[in-house]
């Protein structure tokens, strides 16, 4: 079964209170009622959940960026549908789960503060998040204003630099613009070596098997060969700029 089978189970927790009870319901599952009051941090939960939590989270900020008209449109599902390869089975209720979280009364920053708060021990999977987020955002073939200043404003909930989420951003950029140093997160003025160490940790971090023990359900992993394959690209760049072999 696919993650979007396995999160249906969990659109129980809207009765928690909206797109935050859902992450909650699947969060702490029977434990929630024991456990009221007291914070979670993903390293509580099986790897199992945290694949769920990622999933939901995904549908649920993806909506928040989806424009606010209401019912979700067709288009705005068969987007969210060809980009992460939901089947006939599971569209219909994660729709459900996407159109209710377009509904005002949940806000985005709600959410993503709490997402943040639960993946504060977790950063590369916040990362993976954001860098969907993007995708998402881009999926009409470009990435407005608007949406920039909502990606920066969660990136703001999970805690992230300045230069992390330019880091981020430059990485989802598909044209020339983009700033190899940026992707890295190296400075013009950092020596060869450094800048090499930069690659190699960012290389290893978002190695999909990496990604996979720090919770990130495989769907989504195409998507991170995207990241990864930027990463490398930039650092290409770089040495060609700087005439390393």
């Amino acid at each position: 079964m696919s993650i979007w089978g396995k999160i249906i189970g969990g659109t129980a927790g809207f009765a928690l209170g909206g797109p935050l009870g859902a992450i909650l319901g699947v969060m702490a599952g029977s434990a929630f009622d024991k456990r009221k009051g007291k914070s979670f941090k993903s390293s509580q939960f099986t790897n199992y959940q945290k694949q769920q939590i990622f999933a939901i989270s995904v549908i649920i900020l993806s909506a928040k960026l989806a424009k606010s008209d209401g019912e979700v449109t067709k288009d705005e599902i068969n987007a969210f549908k060809e980009k992460f390869k939901i089947s006939k089975n599971d569209i219909g209720k994660v729709g459900k789960l996407f159109n209710e979280a377009k509904k005002e009364t949940y806000g985005y920053k709600k959410v993503s503060d709490q997402i943040g708060s639960l993946f504060s021990d977790n950063k590369l999977i916040l990362e993976e998040l954001l860098n969907n987020l993007f995708f998402i955002a881009a999926s009409d073939g470009k990435i407005s204003l608007s949406e920039v200043e909502m990606l920066k404003s969660i990136s703001q909930s999970f805690k992230f630099s300045e230069k992390d989420f330019q880091r981020i951003f430059q990485t989802n950029l598909k044209d020339k613009s983009a700033d190899p140093y940026k992707i890295l997160g190296a400075s013009r003025n950092d020596n060869d070596d450094i800048i090499r160490k930069k690659w190699i940790k960012l290389s290893k971090e978002h190695h999909p098997d990496n990604l996979i023990a720090k919770g990130l359900p495989k769907e989504f992993i195409k998507r991170s060969n995207i990241e990864l394959a930027s990463i490398n690209q930039a650092y290409d760049k770089i040495k060609k700029m700087r005439g390393i072999n």
